[in-house]
């Protein structure tokens, strides 16, 4: 059973923030990595059978990588844009692709992890 409110993620932005802001990133890139982070960490509480995503940020030169893990065995299909474009949902996957420089999805031992990766210098 999901729980009805989706958890805090508020921890997971902060700390991306602090780490992007700290390290020198544009603004606009670190909105863009919070913008992304939100979608990922939503899908994976909604669609992922997760009551608390577990959130992994990597910063290495001038790359950021972000994980996400969830207890959902399915990996993401190619990501369009929603057949009905009046759709309340299903465009945040989209969003992450648009977003970010590599987006993808791997398979864990009980579950998957949904990761992007932004550079500094440019988003997308």
């Amino acid at each position: 059973m999901r729980a009805c409110n989706p958890p805090d993620w508020s921890t997971a932005r902060t700390e991306l923030s602090d780490l992007l802001t700290s390290a020198g990133w544009r603004p606009s890139v670190i909105s863009d990595a919070e913008l992304a982070l939100h979608e990922v960490f939503f899908n994976a509480w909604r669609h992922g059978d997760t009551l608390a995503p577990m959130v992994v940020l990597a910063l290495a030169d001038h790359r950021l990588r972000v994980s996400v893990a969830d207890n959902s065995p399915v990996i993401p299909d190619d990501i369009r844009l929603p057949v009905d474009l009046l759709a309340v949902s299903g465009r945040g996957l989209f969003l992450v692709r648009a977003l970010t420089h590599r987006f993808g999805a791997e398979p864990r031992k009980q579950g998957k992890v949904v990761w992007f990766e932004l550079l500094k210098e440019a988003a997308a």
